[in-house]
């Protein structure tokens, strides 16, 4: 009795102290980024005081003197709104370089919105050198604050510790993932699953309670051994990473609903509703039209380029699958030599592939080569927004394997998606369907929009255009046994002969 007191008495005060240091850690983060934006808005103040506010004056003569806070406030908000959308405010949870490119970004792009703004106010185009200078010297307070400001926040709170339930399957690939971010977390321990309940549970105490590990993360775990360890931890206060499976995923975007007493979960039979469809659809031939007029003298160029260096054919059509696994041409400018799939076999672009042409790697770098996509756009066999489409081989592939991968043909596939701005080029298959499944289920206009802004930066982060790890069959990692790959070769090989 008094042991079991005692031990709820230790429990409460350790869930205080716990709650305690997350709201601390909190408030630091949200102190550490205000200070980064107040110091952009004062660099932006201070220019519209002494360079920009006299020339709107000059033309609109009833601009009261209100309007200095009215200019600094819309300025604010845009600042805010876009370094919230590119996660420049999640200090602590992005990588040091990629927190400060995504605020540098955030920066770049109010600047333009704003500088667009003013000159529509003041009726010509400021000064450039001006605003050029203004921009220089915000980029220069982001790179050198943040810099500092990350040191400092991770001096004051080193990596959570970390504690990992796993199954049979491999632990190399989550392994990898977390120790990719050292600065974040660092795995203290780990337990195979099958070891038992009891056991799991006590080895996560013992190690919380000496301070080895203060997070639990559940791996690729069965429904059965996880929802119970989930209880557990849940019932103790133990923060947990969950790696969820497909099911998790399709619950997210499931519907609240009260039968008399009883709360329910509804999945509906169909993704998206007719009004989302026609708004969906709308947006695409709008974007689409003014993206090709935007884009056509880089079009004409990259196509004059790629002519000029091997004479072959300036398009790649190649058949995709979109919308309930129908066939469909999709367009990209040629970026590989002409023979590179000569022995008809679909494979993926691996890092240094060497079938990649001098100017497809440029192309390919600077997205340039999905630009004829827009013509899909327009016909209707893709979406500015949905999964990516995937050849019907390489579809068949991975259906062998899990043929859950059919559930991202619920929606028309898109020129961007969940899994390219989330992922990477090299996101296994599996976690690019929950990407996918994610996006399916909670789709909204406003994501759509989102995901679109969130693209212009997916387009100049390197890691996003890599391309597959050599030991990746079709971006699957190898996680079975060397039978069981040769299998899969022998079955992909008769295949091909019979198709044909």
């Amino acid at each position: 009795m008094n042991t079991s007191e005692g031990n709820g008495l230790s429990t409460s005060t350790n869930e205080k102290r716990i709650r305690k240091l997350e709201t601390f850690k909190r408030l630091i983060n949200l102190g550490l980024i205000a200070i980064c934006l107040l110091l952009e808005v004062a660099v932006f103040g201070y220019h519209w005081v002494e360079n920009f506010n006299e020339r709107v004056v000059e033309n609109l003569q009833q601009f009261w003197y209100r309007g200095n806070w009215i200019e600094i406030s819309f300025y604010s908000i845009v600042l805010l709104f876009l370094s919230a959308t590119y996660g420049g405010i999640r200090l602590g949870y992005q990588k040091n370089a990629e927190i400060v490119f995504s605020q540098v970004l955030s920066t770049l792009m109010a600047d333009i919105i704003v500088y667009m703004e003013l000159s529509i106010l003041a009726r010509q185009l400021f000064v450039v050198d001006v605003f050029l200078t203004m921009v220089a010297e915000q980029i220069l307070c982001v790179i050198v604050y943040m810099n500092i400001a990350n040191r400092v926040y991770r001096s004051v709170f080193p990596p959570r510790k970390l504690f990992l339930v796993h199954g049979d399957r491999p632990i190399k690939d989550i392994c990898a993932k977390f120790e990719s971010r050292r600065d974040k977390y660092l795995i203290t321990g780990f337990m195979n699953v099958n070891e038992g309940y009891d056991t799991v549970c006590s080895a996560i105490l013992d190690a919380y309670a000496q301070g080895s590990c203060n997070a639990v993360v559940i791996g690729d775990v069965s429904v059965e051994d996880r929802n119970p360890l989930l209880k557990f931890c849940y019932g103790k206060s133990i923060r947990v990473y969950l790696v969820p499976k497909i099911t998790d995923v399709i619950l997210t975007g499931a519907e609240e609903l009260h039968v008399f007493d009883s709360p329910m979960l509804l999945t509906r039979e169909y993704s998206l509703t007719v009004e989302e469809r026609i708004f969906k659809r709308t947006i695409d031939i709008i974007f689409a039209l003014i993206l090709l007029v935007v884009t056509s003298p880089f079009m004409l160029l990259t196509a004059l380029v790629i002519k000029i260096y091997d004479g072959g054919p300036v398009l790649y059509k190649q058949v995709r699958c979109t919308l309930n696994q129908r066939e469909f041409n999709i367009l990209k400018f040629r970026s590989m030599r002409i023979d590179a799939e000569k022995d008809g076999v679909a494979r993926l672009a691996k890092k240094n592939d060497d079938r990649i042409t001098p100017v497809g790697k440029v192309i390919r770098k600077c997205r340039l080569d999905e630009l004829p996509q827009l013509f899909n756009i327009l016909r209707g066999d893709m979406s500015f927004i949905g999964p990516r489409p995937e050849r019907p081989e390489i579809i068949s592939q991975y259906m062998e394997i899990m043929p859950e991968f059919a559930f991202r043909m619920k929606v028309r596939a898109g020129l961007a998606g969940f899994a390219q701005v989330y992922g990477k080029y090299n996101t296994t298959p599996y976690d690019k369907l929950k990407l996918d499944l994610t996006y399916i289920e909670n789709y909204s206009i406003w994501l759509d929009i989102k995901l679109m802004i969130l693209t212009i930066k997916v387009l100049f982060w390197p890691d996003s255009t890599e391309g597959v790890e050599v030991e990746q069959i079709t971006a699957l990692r190898e996680e079975c046994s060397q039978e069981e790959l040769i299998e899969q070769s022998r079955k992909t090989e008769f295949r091909n002969k019979v198709e044909r």
